[in-house]
């Protein structure tokens, strides 16, 4: 008895872990992981919106994967960590499926929406990073399903550059990525959906995805309830 204790008290660990605190007010589910500012090849590709590389619905796009191990119906928010001189007020974004060299896949959803942007601490090539995140978005994702996603910062007036930070250590990395299956898309630099890795050694772009954190109220209750179900089950097992 005190074995299923203890595996129940693991996993109420595991699910409080797993809500890490990386994304702020809300929590990643995923994250491809930090900007190596050491690395030369930090500087990812274009991604970006604006006045110098611009288009509809956006000049440049990389598309980062993922997958998640459960079915969600609460993806909040989508970001990418992007060296840039933009100060975006709106983004684009997209979710797509089956992506390929030359192929952009189904479209699962798009849109564009209010964007966040936040300064990481981190800056290269003369570039300071920001997290560009747009939020609200409660999309529904399906477990064991390889998606990518773009978050593109949108500045048309602007004449400065945005680049997709590079994670080529994947440090603080949350989740599953696939590695070397990213993509750039980009009718400006006459790019249709070519892998990354054709435009430079670029395989893992700073992006993530994010819910909402559950209130700690929700771990106390979740927690209460795998203590009483291990109580009640332990008066009924025969001594």
């Amino acid at each position: 008895m005190k074995k299923f204790t203890l595996l129940s008290l693991f996993a109420l660990l595991f699910v409080a872990t797993f809500a890490s605190a990386q994304c702020g007010v809300v929590y990643c589910v995923f994250y491809s992981g930090d900007l190596n500012v050491n690395s030369p090849n930090a500087d990812g590709l274009a991604n970006e919106n604006d006045a110098i590389i611009g288009g509809s619905p956006y000049g440049a796009a990389t598309y980062q994967n993922f997958t998640l191990p459960y079915s969600s119906t609460g993806v909040f928010g989508l970001f990418t960590n992007n060296l840039s001189g933009l100060n975006p007020s709106t983004g684009y974004w997209e979710i797509r499926t089956g992506v390929s060299e030359g192929n952009g896949g189904t479209l699962v959803a798009s849109g564009t929406g209010a964007m966040t942007q936040t300064a990481t601490g981190r800056s290269a090539f003369g570039y300071t990073e920001y997290r560009d995140e747009i939020n609200y978005l409660q999309l529904s994702v399906t477990a064991g399903t390889q998606y990518w996603f773009a978050v593109v910062p949108n500045d048309p007036g602007s004449s400065n550059r945005s680049f997709n930070s590079n994670s080529t250590e994947q440090t603080n990395a949350i989740g599953t990525t696939q590695l070397n299956n990213q993509y750039f898309n980009s009718p400006a630099f006459g790019a249709n959906f070519t892998n990354a890795n054709n435009e430079g050694p670029f395989p893992v772009f700073s992006a993530g995805v994010s819910e909402i954190e559950p209130e700690p109220s929700s771990f106390i209750l979740l927690g209460t309830g795998l203590v009483g179900v291990t109580s009640v089950v332990r008066r009924r097992l025969p001594r």
